[in-house]
């Protein structure tokens, strides 16, 4: 499971999400994007390119929780 933002120094999340997917290793990795960017256009183009889930912060943690639990196949 890979939690991630949008806005990080040297690549950006989007950029990550997009080298996992292309990756044979990874490509199966559930990924959540947790991010304080609310624009329908991030939130589409993070969905586009892979992303599982798309959180804006501020987020709950047993949401959260519950989410995680569920991408990896548990029950909570």
């Amino acid at each position: 499971l890979l939690l991630t933002d949008i806005n990080m120094p040297i690549m950006d999340g989007l950029k990550l999400i997009s080298l996992l997917r292309n990756d044979s290793k990874h490509n199966q990795l559930p990924i959540v994007v947790i991010t304080t960017e609310e624009a329908a256009l991030d939130r589409e183009r993070a969905r586009t390119i892979g992303a599982n889930e798309y959180l804006t912060k501020p987020i709950r943690t047993a949401p959260l929780l519950e989410l995680t639990q569920r991408l990896l196949g548990r029950d909570s």
